[in-house]
């Protein structure tokens, strides 16, 4: 199989942390795509140009971080993060859809933000800071939750993501002045996949 990346997508890094927590290392090519460029050749792979995108061994091609990390989850016949159970907990899907919307936001505020200063909307920008740190308290209780405790889910992985770009490429960091959200995130990111996919 060949997985499609760039080094700077949160949701790439995603499907990257899938591959090594599923052993899947030998089975899956990571290869960086050439994105955000005319006429490059991964449009021929990919119209839609996004990323990630994974060839499956049949040839078959799917972009979408939830549905990668949910095919590659499925592959040995035994999902950690996408179990059957999960689709109708809707305490939990509104756990991790919470924590997409996190990862969403700060992904609009790092695009705006690579774009021309004289370009950047300050309304876009101000609109997502505060939908960040709306969020970011939301997480500082919700992490006490059993949710959000013992083995890892995809809510853990996404939140967990999120925070890093926050950190690294976003406004700053959303753990600094929540103390239970800074301790949980510091839990996980000792995960070994974390820790091998590290935030660019």
């Amino acid at each position: 199989m060949k997985l499609y990346v760039t080094p700077m997508s949160p949701y790439a890094r995603l499907a990257r942390i899938m591959v090594i927590e599923k052993g899947l290392g030998d089975r899956v090519e990571v290869i960086q795509a050439k994105t955000r460029t005319a006429g490059s050749p991964y449009y021929q792979i990919n119209p839609s140009g996004r990323v990630p995108y994974l060839v499956t061994d049949d040839g078959v091609g799917m972009e979408d971080s939830p549905l990668i990390c949910a095919y590659l989850d499925s592959l040995d016949g035994k999902p950690r993060f996408h179990h059957p159970s999960r689709e109708t907990d809707w305490a939990y899907r509104r756990v991790e859809a919470s924590a997409r919307s996190l990862c969403d936001g700060i992904t609009v505020w790092t695009r705006e933000m690579a774009r021309p200063e004289r370009e950047r909307s300050p309304t876009v920008l101000a609109h997502e800071v505060a939908r960040m740190q709306r969020l970011a308290d939301l997480f500082e209780t919700l992490v006490s939750d059993p949710l959000l405790q013992g083995a890892p889910t995809m809510a853990h992985l996404i939140l967990t993501v999120a925070l890093d770009v926050a950190l690294t490429r976003g406004p700053g960091s959303l753990t600094a002045s929540r103390p239970q959200l800074a301790d949980w995130h510091r839990r996980m990111s000792e995960l070994p996949s974390l820790r091998a996919v590290t935030p660019l």
